[in-house]
């Protein structure tokens, strides 16, 4: 399931030079940073910045054009499967398979993890709890609304018992009594020793969760900072992104 505990170093991820090219497109650009064991990292800037690309990249998803990122120790490029192994990813478009129910789905996920029947068997039960799946875990996915879809990604995410969680866009299609879950969650596993990389367009979660955050525009990491209010990082990001647009309507030119 997890790779093995001995001789761990602070870092939990170390992305060096990380740059991705799209054709002509230069969506992340020369990225270094080093994630450390038990944060709570917020990853922001506007629409375009390069936060998906670079998690794509964390994960395994998008092979980067040059540079490197390393997942407890490992190269994602040239030891995927362990690098993998200690991830959980939470993209911001759930996608199940409309035919497998929840619980089937769980299933399947336990078993590319090659994790034992009784184990999965163990944490989905705990899993349907937690998010109150219990009472349509059981259905086909193809009847889940988008909020019902979030919940069995997020479960199975943390099937595996992963030291990574790796988030995009947490809170998209959740209800405020999920939203609320789910930082309860988040905190939960970062005060367990956990890891968390959480892209996030909402500055109000960043501000109440993270430890520590991460501005990013045009693909360049800007600057981190220690935690701040909505406030501060709405000021941060204007700035970074040249300040706010005038509103105006056409009768007022």
């Amino acid at each position: 399931m997890n790779s093995d505990t001995t001789n761990k170093t602070s870092k939990i991820i170390e992305m060096t030079g990380l740059t991705k090219r799209f054709g002509k497109t230069l969506a992340v650009d020369s990225l270094d940073l080093t994630i450390d064991r038990g944060e709570l990292f917020g990853f922001l800037g506007p629409n375009g910045a390069g936060k998906t690309t670079t998690i794509k990249m964390i994960t395994g998803l998008v092979k980067p054009t040059s540079g490197s990122v390393e997942v407890d120790g490992h190269d994602v490029q040239s030891e995927p499967e362990k690098a993998k192994s200690v991830i959980g990813y939470i993209p911001d478009t759930p996608y199940l398979y409309d035919r497998l129910t929840g619980r089937e789905f769980l299933d399947l996920v336990g078993g590319l993890y090659d994790m034992p029947k009784a184990a999965v068997e163990s944490r989905i039960e705990w899993l349907f709890e937690l998010f109150g799946i219990e009472g349509w875990g059981d259905d086909f996915a193809g009847e889940y609304s988008h909020g019902m879809r979030q919940k069995i990604v997020m479960a199975s995410a943390l099937l595996h018992d992963p030291e990574l969680i790796v988030i995009d866009e947490p809170m998209v299609g959740l209800d405020p009594q999920s939203q609320r879950l789910v930082k309860d969650v988040l905190i939960e596993l970062v005060s367990r020793g956990k890891t968390v990389f959480m892209s996030t367009h909402t500055l109000s979660v960043a501000a109440e969760l993270c430890t520590r955050i991460g501005l990013i525009s045009k693909g360049k990491l800007m600057e981190t900072l220690p935690t701040a209010s909505s406030e501060e990082l709405e000021r941060r990001i204007l700035k970074i992104t040249g300040g706010e647009r005038k509103v105006f309507f056409p009768e007022d030119k």
